[in-house]
């Protein structure tokens, strides 16, 4: 029996569908690899197609099985569409060849494939292209041929973390505060100091894979094997990766395989001139909420071009993992739109598509050979059974998943009830509805809630009182309110609600308003495309105690490993007093969520008869708080009380984490 059995007993009346999901996954390892090799050493599609150089001039393949014939054109033949054809070298497979003099093309040559089906004569960018650009003044996209030969000077060999996964969620595009597109370059010199300085040690990058439309994050993508020319060049990008090494960080990338753009001209859509070449033909080649393309997941050759594309992304960019965008759709048939997964015959049902979940885990495999030490998360919101577990036991192999339950329940919070109507109880709930033995990423707010047409948390709680109200010496009901909630949000969402935790770019000090990038109905204008640092910086508004907090929160919980403890222990929780407290890795945290009244000698119980010290207050006056909650030692010894029990302060909406004493220090390898 798998072990995907044994910790949820419930799925034992979905055993076969278990072993059928194993039965896949072998199957289709064993047509792609057969005996005696591993996917590390099939997943090298970029090293055989694309442009090469080669010891007499260079060499562009190309996979192309319904295509008639191709040609190359380019500036090297004045864009002569047919007067360099490239020869079908493998019928049986489509595989298509061109030998060129080296004097013909050099770095950065532009050239384009174009494909002959019947009369017909199409142009497209290359499968396999490295770098792709756009033309100022028509518009159109090309791709630039990238010598394989520029050997970057990495010098973060043998790099890898072991530690819990605080992330930081950026765009390298709007990183920096001019109203234009930020760089590669920027990005590293300017914000990768910023994110190490606020203790994240985790980078999750959003639009790094090529993109025709900048609005669309990123999530449309045209060019597999292209590093965004939004931002820079490939050398640029390694830059990057190569520094966030340096400085003891991780960078995951943002990969989208769940659906590909449905353009012609700059995406894989229609190259070789059928559907079928890389997606469903039909109904279920079309999503039908995005308009992109849906891929095939049991074509050989299409494993082939995406299996290859993670192991490019880590070995010619230095990637320690991948965050899997849009899972759920993978998942299933109708792309979990509107499905409520309530019960559990939901996962296993003929809406299941199996083809997806054996190509999520031939990756975690893959990704594994190439990395032990990678990281993978899954943005799924189904809840899907195993998707954290090892291949082994039955599940699809990501680490963790996200938490996206987590910011749903707060935007629903704090939009449909005043925060003294909040069931302590239902949220405790809420940060607990994780599987057994799989872990979660818990997070209050991501890109999702931060795009235009929504609202960032502490736009929801201040709204229209953040252009007024900021400035550390004024002092409203409304202002307070969303900086003490916003704290506290945090803490507790941190604490409780997963094995890791992310942030994304700007909100950990409450960046004001929503994201929208340029397009014509905003005038094309970078005004909300950007991150106003300097509200963080300037030292006269309440953006510095938002962050400053923040930075601390994560010290505190990085110092004390409380990720090292999957769930926490509930300790108390009263939902007439609003009053919430629960340890963590020896841990305490207290929350008195009640928005006016305080409580004098409170008792909480604790598990150790310990003394115990404030650790972090979200009163603190330096976080914007009152100082209400003395930084003195606290006994678990009450006269007349049965059990440890601290008696505490506790003013209202308010937050404090407590450590017992005398607590051994960590040690420097426990420091992270």
């Amino acid at each position: 029996m798998y072990r995907i059995l044994e910790l949820n007993p419930q799925l034992q009346p979905f055993e076969g569908d278990i072993q059928l999901r194993m039965d896949n996954y072998a199957r289709k390892k064993a047509q792609l690899v057969g005996d005696g090799r591993t996917l590390n050493e099939f997943a090298n599609a970029y090293l055989y197609f694309g442009f090469h150089h080669v010891e007499d001039g260079w060499v562009y393949r190309e996979w192309a099985p319904g295509a008639d014939q191709l040609y190359l054109e380019g500036e090297f033949n004045d864009w002569n569409k047919t007067s360099h054809p490239l020869e079908k070298i493998d019928p049986y497979f489509g595989t298509w060849e061109v030998k060129l003099p080296e004097e013909t093309l050099h770095n950065g040559s532009k050239v384009k494939t174009v494909v002959k089906n019947g009369d017909a004569l199409t142009e497209h960018i290359p499968l396999y292209a490295r770098r792709v650009v756009q033309d100022e003044t028509t518009l159109q996209w090309c791709c630039e041929v990238w010598d394989d030969r520029n050997q970057f000077p990495w010098t973060d060999y043998g790099f890898h973390l072991d530690a819990p996964l605080y992330i930081y969620e950026a765009h390298v595009g709007m990183a920096q505060e001019e109203e234009r597109v930020g760089t590669y370059r920027e990005f590293a010199d300017i914000t990768l100091p910023r994110i190490k300085k606020a203790g994240y040690n985790t980078i999750q990058l959003m639009a790094i894979m090529e993109h025709p439309y900048y609005g669309s994050f990123g999530y449309q993508v045209s060019s597999f094997y292209a590093a965004s020319s939004w931002f820079g060049l490939p050398e640029d990008l390694k830059y990057l990766v190569n520094k966030a090494h340096s400085m003891g960080l991780r960078v995951l990338l943002d990969v989208v395989h769940s659906h590909a753009v449905k353009n012609t001209a700059e995406g894989i859509n229609l190259f070789d001139g059928t559907t079928e070449q890389f997606f469903h033909p039909g109904e279920r080649g079309e999503h039908p909420a995005w308009g992109t393309k849906c891929f095939n997941y049991d074509r050989n050759e299409v494993l082939h071009f995406l299996l290859s594309n993670l192991k490019f992304w880590m070995t010619e960019y230095h990637f320690d993992g991948f965050r899997f965008d849009g899972v759920t759709s993978m998942l299933y048939l109708d792309h979990g739109l509107g499905t409520d997964f309530n019960t559990n015959d939901k996962y296993f049902s003929l809406n299941t598509d199996t083809q997806s979940i054996t190509y999520l885990q031939l990756a975690n495999e893959l990704i594994r050979q190439v990395n032990p030490y990678a990281v993978t998360i899954a943005e799924d919101m189904s809840g899907m059974p195993g998707m954290c577990l090892p291949i082994q036991d039955g599940g699809i192999g990501f680490d963790y998943r996200l938490g996206m339950g987590l910011p749903d329940m707060w935007i629903k919070l704090v939009k449909e009830q005043s925060d003294d109507a909040w069931d302590l109880q239902q949220i405790w709930g809420s940060m607990c509805l994780r599987r057994p033995g799989e872990k979660t990423i818990a997070y209050v707010e991501s890109h999702d809630q931060a795009l235009v047409g929504d609202k960032t948390m502490i736009f929801r709680l201040a709204d229209a009182a953040m252009y007024t109200d900021m400035d550390k010496a004024c002092h409203t009901l409304v202002i307070d309110r969303a900086i003490a909630l916003h704290k506290m949000i945090r803490l507790l969402t941190i604490g409780g609600g997963g094995e890791g935790y992310l942030n994304f770019m700007g909100n950990e000090f409450g960046h004001p308003e929503w994201i929208d990038f340029p397009r014509e109905g905003n005038g094309w204008s970078f005004q909300y495309c950007r991150r106003q640092w300097s509200l963080l910086d300037n030292g006269f508004l309440k953006y510095q105690w938002l962050g400053d907090f923040d930075r601390d929160m994560i010290a505190v919980t990085k110092r004390y490993r409380i990720f090292d403890q999957r769930m926490a222990d509930l300790k108390w929780v009263n939902v007439g007093d609003h009053v919430l407290a629960f340890e963590r890795n020896s841990l305490l945290f207290v929350f008195n969520f009640h928005p006016t009244k305080s409580f004098s000698d409170y008792l909480i119980p604790v598990s150790q008869p310990h003394d115990y010290e404030v650790a972090l207050s979200s009163d603190d006056e330096k976080f914007g708080g009152q100082d209400r909650i003395g930084h003195v030692r606290y006994s678990s010894f009450v006269p007349g009380v049965e059990g440890s029990h601290l008696k505490l302060y506790l003013p209202s909406r308010t937050a404090v984490v407590l450590r017992p004493v005398p607590q051994q220090e960590p040690t420097g390898e426990q420091k992270q």
